[in-house]
């Protein structure tokens, strides 16, 4: 048979190869030779499923049923032992075929393990041309309960044969269990639609304009005119001092944002570098050019968790002058700006590192969020940190750690407002950031992208076409309530990985995708008549609108707001002679 053929021939390349450690050939040669065991080949193709947004957060007693009824896996050859010595323990692993670059898969499944408490189970796609792996999803998981674990990937170049498979780098966790496993292909066409699906869902609405004249009777032919004042969607960019004397810039940044953060006027090395000496005059300056502009501010940030950032003189002090010297941190900063920013984030990168509550206690981040709320109770409150949507490997910050970590502190009395994820990309996988979102979307909290950038390893265009795919996904996530660019610029025309604009406010490739993003995601103006009832209908983004009305000598004006609702918004018009 040609494809036994062939699998034979691969085996034997593989184990051959001077570049794959005995570890390493095990992995891949494994599932190879079981594959001659009369193994049919599928071809990986999408049945036309709209994606699933579900996500679970709790461990369940039993597993629920697979999305997509198991997608391809209802044809996946499954490998019951799949293990090697390297890099963990190893599970069941599923066989597939023809797997294309071009498609995006999503993946899901139940997960269960045996000896230790709990452990982090990564998901990982072996293909075996070229004995590249790459993690695809993770959960925390337990030995009493299954979790749920939702990621995906795409293929750098088409398989003829991958392994799906499981691992955890627990010595303890001696084997793990696998519940309604399904993987779902879909086209990029498919992909892209099920986003503006959901623009269409959630961010814009139907409008009804209905036109009457100064008798209430139905006006046929009326001319309407709909412009857009504002938007909702807060869409900013963070900004430095660089900006305060620089008009250009100014002009430049309010025509397109809504929003914004300072890089770093806001942290406490910059307003106290040193002990009592408080200086917010950039801080000050900042702030009311973005309020004279009508844009939304958040505050970055009162506590940076990572010792490098934190004062030189803050990290000599110890008990209780520390103690006196955050509580004096939270005091000054929230009251001199109460009410000023819409958000705080509290204790930044929290989930790698733990300065303040290495030497406060473990209760140290309870208290700042209590004083913080306490001091300025009309902001959000957020924890900010990276790696969560960014990557698959880093288990410190994978989703189940973040919401094990809102809940440890939720435990401990605070009331969780907001989660910030910075986003500071290399190659983006957009199915796994998908399935990070939907996780993080069942605690029913905002979620804002708050940093997001793409990797300065790669060139202008590549940066540029990276940033569009991760802002369309970002835009279109229901569970996503703003978005902000790291791409603040410094006297010297630089930024920290992505700038926008060169010196003289010509767009870079990065900004082209900004500007044609925020013209796609606007609606502008609107022109139409009203129809045989008196009627005009239309889809508009959400925000501010006015609202012209004219028919022969007659005219109305008004204004309207289109806030997130499922209703279509109905408007009364009477024309006046």
């Amino acid at each position: 048979m040609e494809i036994g053929k062939k699998l034979n021939d691969e085996a034997a390349a593989l184990s051959s190869s001077p570049l794959l450690s005995p570890a390493r050939k095990a992995l891949v040669i494994l599932p190879v030779l079981l594959l001659l065991v009369g193994l049919v080949a599928r071809p990986a193709a999408s049945d036309g499923a709209r994606y699933d947004y579900r996500a679970y957060t709790e461990c369940k007693s039993h597993p629920e049923p697979a999305l997509y009824s198991g997608g391809i896996l209802r044809w996946a050859s499954k490998v019951t032992d799949f293990r090697t010595e390297d890099d963990g323990n190893y599970s069941p692993a599923f066989v597939l075929y023809n797997m294309s670059a071009a498609t995006v898969y999503s993946f899901s499944c139940w997960v269960k393990i045996d000896g230790t408490t709990t452990a982090h189970v990564k998901a990982k796609i072996l293909t075996l041309g070229n004995a590249a792996s790459q993690c695809l999803g993770t959960a925390l998981v337990r030995n009493d309960c299954w979790s749920f674990l939702k990621g995906g990937f795409t293929l750098n170049s088409a398989s003829e044969t991958s392994v799906l498979y499981f691992q955890t780098a627990s010595p303890n966790a001696s084997t793990i269990s696998i519940r309604s496993a399904s993987l779902q292909p879909f086209s990029p066409e498919q992909w892209n639609q099920h986003r503006e699906d959901r623009i269409q869902l959630n961010r814009k609405r139907f409008v009804n304009v209905h036109v009457a004249d100064s008798n209430g009777s139905r006006v046929v032919g009326a001319k309407v005119v709909v412009h857009q004042i504002t938007r909702d969607f807060p869409f900013g960019s963070a900004i430095s001092k660089t900006i305060l004397a620089n008009k250009a810039y100014q002009e430049w940044f309010n025509k397109r944002f809504n929003a914004a953060v300072f890089e770093n006027e806001l942290k406490w090395y910059a307003t106290e570098p040193y002990p009592g000496k408080e200086d917010y005059t950039v801080a000050d300056q900042l702030l009311q050019f973005v309020q004279a502009n009508d844009a939304v501010a958040r505050g970055h940030n009162i506590f940076w968790e990572d010792p490098k950032y934190t004062p030189a003189w803050v990290k000599n002090l110890t008990g209780s002058q520390l103690r006196a010297a955050v509580s004096g941190r939270i005091e000054s900063l929230l009251s001199r700006y109460k009410g000023d920013f819409v958000h705080w984030d509290v204790s930044n990168e929290m989930l790698h590192f733990d300065f303040y509550e290495n030497r406060l206690g473990s209760n140290a981040t309870v208290e700042f969020f209590n004083t913080a709320k306490g001091a300025d109770p009309l902001a959000t409150l957020f924890l900010n940190d990276f790696n969560v949507v960014e990557v698959c490997d880093d288990l410190s910050s994978s989703a189940d750690s973040y919401i094990s970590r809102l809940r440890q502190l939720a435990d401990g009395g605070v009331t969780f407002e907001g989660i910030g994820l910075e986003g500071h990309f290399g190659k983006p996988n957009i199915p796994y950031v998908r399935a990070v979102l939907d996780k993080l979307g069942t605690l029913r909290l905002p979620v804002w992208l708050t940093e997001i950038d793409i990797s300065s390893s790669f060139d202008p265009k590549t940066q540029a076409t990276y940033l569009e795919e991760v802002l369309r996904e970002g835009f279109a996530h229901p569970s996503v309530d703003g978005i902000m660019l790291w791409t603040a610029m410094d006297a010297s025309a630089s930024c920290y990985q992505m700038c926008l604009t060169n010196q003289n406010f010509t767009n870079l490739p990065a900004g082209d995708v900004v500007d044609k993003l925020l013209e796609e995601w606007q609606t502008k103006e609107t022109l139409g008549t009203t129809n045989d009832r008196g009627s005009f209908n239309f889809s508009a983004f959400l925000g501010e609108y006015k609202l012209s009305v004219s028919y022969l000598n007659a005219t109305a004006e008004s204004t309207f707001s289109l806030a997130r609702s499922d209703d279509t918004k109905h408007i009364n018009i009477r024309l006046t002679p």
